[in-house]
This record gives structure tokens, C-alpha cells and sequence, in this order.
């Protein structure tokens, strides 16, 4: 992958002296079989190996350390030397974190590619006024609804128990007239177990994370937009890697590149499969749906049962 081989570079980049008997932590909010944790566990090892084990990094999967909401402070205060965070999730904080939120503003790897590129400079400027460096981003799956009623009308989510995640989800529940419960990913799978939420929105890979298939039958393809998470390092222990050469650590992080979004999907094919479906309003299985006048089948938006339509090229 580009990504192993940008991130070796960059460890390589700042010499290995400067790393002497280092330990960082990083905490991320989801399980160790998602492939963003696979991804900085795979990371960390390459770390580790590259520096002759003088710099290691401890993953803390599923928000043992530190809640969802709660890592990128935690960064910021040199309580985690490092973290994963996605980034929609603190919208509130600064317009330039829901961006990526926004629906259909990006729903495509290209758009989200072209997204990044516009909005990354600002994103960085307002991370580093708060002490964190971006190191690198990588997108999830576009988003779909999950719900354990048919949709075939706004008006069918209204008074549902919404997964509100973040402000963005907050508001749809809002606008839909469905009940927002604040639920991060470590918990969602008891709260859908429990009734505590009857539908949200999410990637095909949170759907197969958290089990979604045994409590909820229903997934419509919508692909809304495509969230971005970002690994963040505070600033100063970034820094202090290399303290006699002060550009060896910016160049390293400036070299950490996303395949994701430099190449279009990859791994996350084959975790995501389970939920790159829609229902078939004809039986209760699932099928997959591409729309069969694009080239190779629509790859571009998925088209929802009920309407027979796909969102992108409007072809039926």
C-alpha cells in the first residue's frame, strides 16, 4: 500500500536517535476488526519496526481509553500523544470539521478527494492553533440509512429513535421529525439490542462492525456523503521526535498520503460487502443494486428499492 510505504518514509525521515525509549498512545473509538483500527495497528507495528523499537505506539481500540467525543481533547492536552477522530463529530466546534458532513456535497472518492485537497490547508491551520497535527485521513464507506421500518417517504421516519452521532445527524433528525439518542459506535450494538435506537445513518462497515443485520433489516443505498477520519498527534510530542531537525518531522507528516482517497475504495470492499445492498421490496433478502444502463453497472450512487431510481444518473 502507499499508505505503509508514506508512513515508513515518514517515521525513517526524522532519524531514529530522537525516538529513544518513546511511548505514545493512541486512542480510537472503533473496534480492532474495523479497517481504520487495522490500518493504525498495522502503522504502529511499521513504526516500531522502522525505528528498531525506540518509538512505540499503543492503539487503544474501541473507546477503551478515551470516548469517541473525548480523544481529540485528550490530544490537545497531552493525555494521548496521538489519536483517531472523526472529524464531523466536533462540528460544532468549527464549520471546517462538517464539511465532510454535509449532504451530497461530496458523494463520490473524487468529490471527496477534491473536498479534502480544498479544505485541508484551513483544517490544518485550525488544528495547529489548538496544538495537534494532522498526520493523515482516511474516508469511510458513503452513507446509507439503516431502519427497522420501510421507508418509502420522509414522513415514514417520523418519531423513529435516530442514531444522532454527530450535529449533522442531530439535525436530519430534526428536520425528519425522528427522536435523536446520542450514541457513539462502542455502544451501539446494545442500544440496538435494547430498542434504544430503531434506525441511524452510517457506512456499509459500521452496519457490519456492530452485527445491524440481526436487529435491522432494511438499508437504503442513499450514499449522503462520505465522512473523513483524521489521525491527530499533539503538536509538541510531533515535534519533539526530532528537535535538532525542525523539518524533518513537517515533511515526514506532509508525506503521509491516503490511498483511499488518492485511488478509490480498496480494502474496505470486502467489509463493507454485507451492507453494499439494498432491500429488495420483492422478498425479504438483500440484493445488490447497480444501475444497469451506466458502464459496468452505476458505481456511483446506489439506487434506493422503493424508487427503482438511481440518484446520480436518474436512470431506472
Amino acid at each position: 500500500m502507499k499508505f505503509k510505504l508514506a508512513l515508513i518514509a515518514a517515521v525513517l525521515s526524522v532519524g531514529t536517535a530522537a525516538f529513544a525509549q518513546t511511548k505514545w498512545d493512541l486512542p480510537t473509538a472503533y473496534p480492532a476488526t474495523n479497517f481504520h483500527t487495522e490500518n493504525i495497528t498495522q502503522f504502529a507495528k511499521e513504526v516500531d519496526a522502522a525505528t528498531g523499537g525506540k518509538l512505540k505506539i499503543t492503539v487503544h481500540a474501541n473507546a477503551s481509553l478515551f470516548k469517541a467525543p473525548e480523544i481529540k481533547r485528550a490530544v490537545q492536552s497531552s493525555q494521548a500523544q496521538a489519536g483517531e477522530i472523526l472529524l464531523a463529530n466536533f462540528a460544532n466546534e468549527n464549520p471546517i470539521y462538517a464539511l465532510d458532513g454535509v449532504p451530497f456535497l461530496a458523494s463520490s472518492y473524487p468529490e471527496a478527494r477534491r473536498l479534502y485537497d480544498a479544505s485541508k490547508p484551513a483544517l490544518e491551520k485550525l488544528l495547529a492553533a489548538q496544538g495537534i497535527k494532522l498526520l493523515f485521513s482516511v474516508p469511510w464507506a458513503p452513507q446509507g440509512i439503516y431502519s427497522k421500518r420501510e421507508v418509502n417517504s420522509v414522513g415514514d421516519l417520523r418519531g423513529i429513535k435516530w442514531r444522532a452521532y454527530s450535529p449533522a445527524t442531530a439535525k436530519i433528525a430534526e428536520l425528519i421529525g425522528a427522536q435523536p439518542v446520542q450514541i457513539q459506535q462502542a455502544e451501539l450494538s446494545a442500544a440496538m439490542a435494547t430498542g434504544v435506537i430503531e434506525s441511524y445513518m452510517s457506512s456499509g462497515s459500521t452496519g457490519y462492525d456492530t452485527k445491524t443485520y440481526e436487529h435491522i433489516k432494511n438499508f437504503y443505498d442513499t450514499q449522503a456523503w462520505i465522512p473523513k477520519n483524521a489521525v491527530l498527534v499533539n503538536l509538541k510530542s510531533f515535534n519533539a521526535l526530532d528537535a535538532d531537525q525542525p523539518g524533518g518531522p513537517a515533511e515526514g507528516g506532509r508525506r503521509c498520503r491516503n490511498p483511499r482517497l488518492e485511488s478509490g475504495p480498496g480494502k474496505e470492499h470486502r467489509i463493507q460487502a454485507p451492507a453494499d445492498r439494498t432491500r429488495d421490496e420483492n422478498s425479504q433478502t438483500f440484493r445488490q443494486t447497480r444501475c444497469r444502463y451506466a458502464p459496468g453497472g452505476c458505481h456511483h450512487a446506489g439506487r434506493l428499492a422503493q424508487s427503482r431510481r438511481c440518484r446520480r444518473c436518474r436512470h431506472r
